[in-house]
């Protein structure tokens, strides 16, 4: 039985390659360009990605209890420029919600509410709040910042990933 990293490592494999025959029945004839994950982060838009990630990552599709371990663990894994990245990029769009920075630094217990000097815990804690308060602004952070999903390894949130690039990556012609 394949493990989650395998399952998660083989469907981007299958994308960079452009196979999505057994995700959708679009085709994928431009795929190939991409070589792997961090390819297609690089090369395409907030606006693709934005698109891409539609509805799929939402609290009714992966239940927060499974999302959490996942952030946390894949917030850990980025490096620390990135990790403050975004965190100022939650922020920003919560402060343009009236949802004040020192105020969610109360509530979630962080132990700072400054983006650069939030460790891995306090970041990932922000980041499921989001997730489960504010799926819109969560989508749109990943679709700014995609260096999380790389390290997501739930089958579910791959499979979902998978299915919405296959979707995207299929229409793109």
């Amino acid at each position: 039985m394949a493990t989650s990293e395998d399952y998660k490592r083989q469907i981007m494999k299958d994308l960079a390659k452009g196979d999505v025959e057994s995700l959708d029945d679009t085709t994928a004839e431009s795929t190939a360009e991409y070589q792997n994950f961090d390819d297609f982060a690089q090369r395409t838009t907030p606006d693709q990605r934005r698109h891409l990630f539609g509805r799929s990552l939402h609290p009714d599709h992966i239940p927060t209890s499974q999302m959490e371990p996942e952030l946390q663990q894949a917030i850990a894994q980025i490096k620390p420029n990135e990790r403050d990245d975004v965190a100022r990029a939650f922020f920003k769009h919560l402060k343009e919600r009236k949802l004040d920075e020192k105020h969610l630094e109360q509530q979630l217990g962080l132990s700072t509410h400054h983006a650069s000097r939030m460790s891995a815990d306090d970041v990932s804690k922000l980041a499921s709040f989001v997730y489960h308060n504010h799926p819109d602004i969560f989508r749109e952070v990943l679709a700014e910042q995609p260096g999380i999903i790389k390290f997501l390894s739930n089958p579910v949130v791959a499979g979902i990933l998978g299915i919405a690039a296959a979707k995207w990556l299929g229409g793109r012609k």
